[in-house]
């Protein structure tokens, strides 16, 4: 078996480091394609260094873009790179544009594919990730998906594919990584806030429209909490052109930082008092044994149910005169709960490569 693995994001490369690490355990030649689906380079080259990971065989830098844009690269650089190695399998993570030009990159030259994190839907349609995700999982010959819940889902849309429940890679990466993000944390280099909530913003549908990121901006303040915020490049752009830097500030409960690095952010995960958050990838982190994190999610939906049966997170939405007291709700309730991780044990990678092994001859 030699697969083609293709990443082209922060969170992708996360949850396809336990991947690579199973590959090279097991001595399969893997080629690694990165599309450079990135604001800067910081925030791709370093989580190469973090997950411990070698620098991909081939980085596309796609870079920023409209959403076709990113796309219609990625197809042609992937299409390309596949013609010219021939592998066996193309193995894809999650719902980014990345994804979905890898499958269609596949299809068309009749290489089969394997999704990592499979069947998860918002059923919100204005998000660009929830068309990727559905169209790929209908293209794709293998289905990994990370719950029960998911893979109901999968049959009840009839798949072609064939379905395997293997928890999700995302806790394989965390448990691996977090000891050594506590051996080497300085949170005094980020942050003085001794207590703090932890904030991430980048859904185009939350940071695009200025009525909505403002309405989140005042509504975060309204709590009165200290929480640090490192702000993604794009949101950062949308804050400043729509003159919400200087609100920020001029409160003093909310520290904008650059991106950190994901051992840097690992730790602040573990020591933060909650999170608030529209990320779904850090909606499953939270619910690592060694995180076990209440996560506020301003959404309206999300895709990760499992997360919110289990207790981990509250969906709070995004209306400036509601989510503030839903999140003093939640806070009040308690937020020290031993909550039941409803991702797996963390050897989704060892599933997904044993599988694979016995599928592809």
């Amino acid at each position: 078996m030699r697969p083609f693995i293709v990443v082209g994001t922060r969170p992708e490369i996360v949850k396809m480091a336990p991947i690579i690490y199973e590959c090279e355990a097991r001595g399969i030649n893997y080629y690694f394609l990165h599309t450079g689906q990135h604001y800067s380079e910081f925030m791709s080259s370093s989580f190469f260094d973090d997950m411990g990971i070698r620098a991909p065989d081939k980085n596309l830098n796609i870079g920023s873009g409209s959403q076709s844009e990113q796309t219609a690269k990625a197809l042609i650089g992937i299409e390309r790179e596949l013609l010219n190695q021939e592998p066996d399998l193309v193995l894809v993570q999650g719902d980014t544009n990345a994804v979905l030009s890898a499958t269609l990159a596949a299809v068309k030259l009749g290489i089969p594919t394997a999704h990592i994190e499979a069947g998860l839907r918002s059923y919100d349609t204005r998000m660009p990730e929830e068309h990727n995700r559905r169209l790929t999982d209908h293209a794709s010959d293998y289905l990994f998906a990370p719950t029960e819940n998911s893979a109901k889902i999968l049959r009840k849309e009839s798949v072609l594919g064939k379905i395997f429940v293997t928890g999700n890679t995302v806790i394989d990466a965390l448990e691996n990584r977090l000891p050594i993000a506590l051996s080497r944390a300085n949170q005094k280099h980020i942050t003085d806030f001794d207590d703090f909530a932890l904030l991430t913003l980048h859904r185009a549908e939350n940071v695009d429209d200025r009525n909505v990121l403002e309405g989140l901006i005042e509504g975060l303040i309204s709590l009165e909490i200290d929480i640090l915020f490192p702000a993604h490049p794009r949101t950062m752009k949308q804050l400043t052109e729509f003159e919400l830097v200087s609100r920020i500030k001029n409160d003093g409960h909310i520290q904008i930082i650059e991106p950190v690095a994901y051992l840097d952010f690992l730790s602040l995960m573990r020591n933060c008092s909650f999170i608030l958050t529209d990320s779904g990838g850090i909606q499953e982190e939270a619910t690592a044994p060694s995180i076990n994190k209440r996560v506020f999610v301003l959404r309206t939906s999300t895709e990760r149910p499992e997360a919110v049966d289990s207790g981990h997170a509250m969906v709070v939405g995004v209306n400036p005169k509601k989510f503030p007291s839903m999140i003093r709700d939640g806070i009040r309730e308690g937020l020290d709960k031993i909550r039941p991780c409803p991702y797996g044990k963390g050897d989704a990678s060892k599933k997904i490569l044993n599988i694979l092994s016995k599928e592809i001859e």
